[in-house]
């Protein structure tokens, strides 16, 4: 069964039906205003305590269980759980990286290092740098990290170079995308400790002390809750399920959309970031599950905007994009991936045809 089923989104006629900005550095003043009118960039300390010390009594619920029932092999039920519980840290460190949570940088960097380094085994430091360098250029394909050729690659141009064993993974990509997920949750801990090297003095020392005791914490965990054989698959399931949800998390956001020309046009914040992001419509339970990333447009344009306000801003943003006649990609789920993954599946086509 082929990938490309289902007709893809005609970029090119949406950029040829694109008027292009007489003023682009003022398209986006009318709606900062507007957001700021209506207090959406006004912090929610209450929202993210609760938040906060609902996932840190649900953590602390699974270790309880693990313990009770760490002797049997029902304690592998949990493993999903915590998976699902790591997501919703991984989502509150996030939102500390972006200061969605307080102002105060310090108080952010001490929820990110519990959250990403104690919690995880994630740095923060690591992902930070990261994070802020793909929201500045996002789909840029010289200075957004998350679309440099590594694994996975996003363009023709990317896929050329590729021979042996990653030529094979790129002709394959779009269906080894999830599976590959499965080792992010591992991947995410070894990055952390490599990126170690490009810190220097003491918030390199802090981001080790964070990592290494997650690291003891950790086994030490699974080692005096349960068997070994038992903690050797909690743990395999655990990170697993862990890195499949994060994979489920990013991969509808920017993947298949639109890659700016480094030699192109130059365009202004609102359509850098408009046009390279994709919006996942739902309820309360996709809100949920994609940590409020669905709204990646509305996080994308503001970035320090608490999260249960981006459902709020997201008709203003609609709104303004429809006056300036800007294309605001929004899809299902479902299709979202199903997007994604053709992207994915035709970047590899011309290794395919070589064969």
């Amino acid at each position: 069964m082929s990938l490309a089923v289902g007709a893809a989104p005609d970029r090119t006629a949406d950029a040829a039906a694109r008027p292009s900005p007489p003023e682009t550095g003022s398209e986006f003043t009318p709606l900062l205003k507007a957001v700021k009118g209506q207090g959406l960039l006004d912090r929610r300390n209450g929202w993210y305590a609760r938040t906060i010390a609902v996932n840190a009594l649900a953590l602390a619920g699974v270790v309880t269980g693990m313990a009770l029932i760490g002797g049997s092999w029902w304690v592998l039920a949990l493993a999903p759980v915590l998976a699902v519980l790591c997501a919703r840290t991984a989502f509150i460190g996030h939102d500390a990286g972006h200061a969605q949570i307080t102002a105060d940088r310090a108080t952010s960097r001490l929820i990110g290092l519990i959250h990403g380094n104690l919690l995880l085994g994630m740095s923060y430091a690591w992902w930070n740098d990261k994070h802020n360098r793909h929201h500045a250029n996002p789909n840029h394909i010289e200075k957004d990290p998350d679309v440099a050729a590594d694994v996975l690659v996003f363009t023709s141009k990317q896929a050329a170079t590729r021979a042996g064993f990653r030529g094979w993974l790129t002709r394959h990509q779009a269906w080894l995308f999830f599976p590959l997920t499965l080792l992010e949750g591992l991947a995410l801990k070894v990055s952390g400790f490599q990126d170690l090297r490009r810190q220097s003095g003491r918030e390199r020392a802090v981001e080790a002390a964070f990592l290494v005791a997650h690291v003891v914490g950790y086994l030490a965990l699974l080692l005096t809750t349960m068997p070994l054989g038992h903690a050797l698959a909690f743990a395999a399931i655990h990170q697993a399920l862990f890195g499949l949800h994060l994979g489920m998390a990013f991969a509808p956001n920017h993947k298949g959309m639109e890659m700016p020309d480094p030699d192109g046009e130059k365009w202004g914040h609102l359509r850098r970031q408009v046009l390279t992001s994709r919006n996942i419509k739902g309820g309360a339970l996709t809100d949920w599950f994609l940590g409020g990333l669905n709204y990646q447009i509305e996080h994308h344009l503001f970035p320090s905007m608490p999260r249960p306000h981006l459902r709020l801003a997201q008709p203003l943003v609609k709104e303004h994009c429809r006056t300036l006649g800007i294309p605001f990609t929004e899809t299902g789920l479902v299709d979202s991936y199903r997007q994604a993954l053709r992207h994915m599946y035709e970047v590899g086509e011309p290794l395919r045809a070589d064969i």
